[in-house]
């Protein structure tokens, strides 16, 4: 017997149609409700046009350390679930270097940043 799951994502968008807000909730999530969030990266596969559909979202709110934690975080989640949906150990320990490759990168441009 199949039943139904839903993920919900609420944005307020500004005057400027630029979002101030955003909000998630899922029926099959532990805490039930509405959630704040500050950046949402959904990405869905069009299997009739082989295709990813992908929307991106991010507050005014959202610092760019926040972001760039954000990507480093989604890019390790995406190791695990690239490793958990096709068994590939070497090339989603490959994504996970990248990541790790990323977040030196941003330290060092940190470095430099306060250097200047």
């Amino acid at each position: 017997m199949s039943k139904d799951a839903e993920i919900k994502l609420r944005v307020v968008l500004g005057e400027d149609d630029i979002p101030e807000e955003l909000f998630w909730e899922a029926s099959q999530a532990q805490e039930p409700g509405e959630k704040r969030c500050e950046a949402a990266f959904l990405s869905m596969w069009d299997a009739e046009k082989k295709e990813s559909l992908v929307v991106d979202l991010w507050t005014k709110k959202m610092e760019v350390g926040e972001m760039n934690y954000h990507f480093y975080y989604t890019m390790m989640k995406m190791a695990d679930t690239y490793e958990r949906a096709t068994s590939e150990k070497q090339i989603s320990n490959r994504i996970r270097e990248f990541a790790g490759e990323f977040a030196q990168m941003i330290q060092e441009s940190l470095g430099s940043q306060k250097n200047s």
